[in-house]
């Protein structure tokens, strides 16, 4: 093995570091945590760990939500934070080509420099490797997609060592099986990402960012759809509910409106988002909405959207005793309201209080609520309340996760929404790792 010493840590310290994510599923501490910092350390760390039957857990910045890289197996955790260095930017080709320790923020910083962007946002500076892993969404999947539609082509080490390219540089092709999305989303049970090409945009030339009040969350919720129907490219679309609302004033000393309101943003050249401004604002008047604030300046602009993004870290920060629960399901946008309103009135019967927050362009919600870990009753409670939200999701023909991923919290819902195609991917899983090497325990697994 090739991997210096240096770079392998057997100490509790690193063990620990590497023992959760960001849920609040129990933590499990590794064997060991190495940092692999070239495409052969890692064959050399999964030939070795297949040797001695050793667990292997792919390793961002552990921001996941649902347990995904918790070592439950003990196990090696390859942590790809040192291998984080920009490959190649291609400007004609709108590519970039990146290891999976860049981060969102690091590889933005970097385009900026040739007028282009890296579109999926999901709030944390993840990886993008781990964004990768989980097919990540955000704010701006509305108009730009999710992970899955930026991977042009994976480099990807398998079970038995093997280097594969999933894809090309083409916009698109016919040839073979598309194995670049199949390993989008995989949650690291296929094999460790060693490489990256994805897809960029160039900077629009006007970005005018705002945000809408209303009285209810069903009339907001009905204008997005509404917005949408009519054809209206917009960028983000946003809700955040009076609750949420309230922890965001508390934890950034802002004064938003205590209502249901939209984050808006519109992208283009002044002239087309002139009139999608005015066009937006004309169907949400419709819907009662009660204000149409536009953001002054970047400033203004960068403060409405580090409030949207800190949402989950306001409710964390309200109570710090308790662990952040978050909930994620995806609906047709037909149904949106509706499961809103069922996510409410839940709550309610619970006895919780949960804010509602969600990509609501495509149909993403969330609840945030928090859940004291050492009390047995109360994470029942959540737990059943999270279970309820998913089956409405189900029951309407969405999904249990629609950009956070399976890891352990959703596992027992993969049959009721895939039905027999589950054994499909069970037998996908076991053709390319027979052994269970790979992230044991998490999203398919045999």
């Amino acid at each position: 093995m090739e991997l210096g010493k240096e770079n392998v840590y057997f100490n509790e310290t690193q063990r620990s570091l590497h023992s959760s994510d960001e849920s609040y599923h129990q933590p499990s501490l590794p064997d060991v945590v190495v940092y692999p910092q070239s495409k052969e350390d890692v064959r050399s760390i999964v030939k070795l760990a297949a040797r001695f039957n050793e667990k292997i857990y792919p390793y961002g910045l552990g921001t996941s939500l649902e347990g995904h890289v918790i070592p439950y197996e003990k196990g090696v955790v390859i942590d790809f934070s040192q291998m984080n260095a920009i490959l190649s930017i291609d400007p004609e080709d709108l590519l970039v080509t990146v290891q999976p320790g860049v981060t969102r923020d690091q590889l933005n910083q970097e385009l900026k420099k040739f007028g282009l962007f890296f579109s999926v946002d999901p709030g944390a500076n993840a990886t993008v490797g781990g964004m990768t892993s989980t097919n990540a969404s955000g704010t701006n999947s509305v108009k730009y997609g999710v992970m899955r539609d930026q991977v042009r082509d994976l480099e990807v080490v398998l079970a038995d060592g093997t280097v594969i390219h999933t894809g090309n540089r083409a916009v698109k092709s016919s040839s073979g099986y598309d194995l670049t999305n199949l390993f989008v989303g995989a949650e690291g049970t296929l094999g460790c990402y060693t490489e990256m090409t994805l897809k960029v945009y160039g900077i629009p030339e006007k970005i005018v960012a705002g945000r809408v009040q209303f009285p209810s969350l069903h009339d907001a919720v009905s204008s997005v759809t509404a917005v949408l129907q009519a054809g209206i490219p917009i960028a983000r679309i946003e809700l955040i509910d009076e609750i949420s609302m309230m922890k965001v004033n508390q934890h950034n000393e802002t004064q938003f409106p205590l209502s249901p309101t939209l984050f808006l943003e519109f992208h283009g050249n002044p002239q087309s988002v002139q009139h999608d401004l005015a066009f937006c604002e004309s169907i949400m008047n419709d819907y009662n909405s009660t204000e149409f604030h536009y953001a002054k300046d970047n400033a203004e602009r960068s403060a409405l959207w580090h409030a949207r993004h800190n949402v989950a870290y306001a409710f964390s920060h309200s109570e710090p005793r308790k662990k952040l629960m978050v909930t994620d399901v995806c609906v047709p946008l037909s149904s949106l309201a509706e499961a809103i309103k069922h996510a409410q009135i839940t709550a309610v019967e619970h006895h919780i209080e949960a804010g509602i927050v969600g990509h609501v362009g495509d149909g993403n919600f969330h609840a945030l609520l928090l859940v004291d870990q050492q009390d047995s009753n109360e994470l029942d409670n959540v737990a059943a309340y999270n279970e309820k939200i998913v089956r409405f999701a189900l029951h309407v023909n969405g999904t249990c996760t629609g950009e956070h991923g399976v890891g352990v919290g959703k596992v027992k819902y993969l049959e009721e929404e895939h039905g027999d195609a589950l054994d499909v991917m069970k037998s996908i899983k076991r053709a390319l790792d027979p052994t269970n090497l790979f992230n044991p325990n998490k999203n398919i697994f045999i």
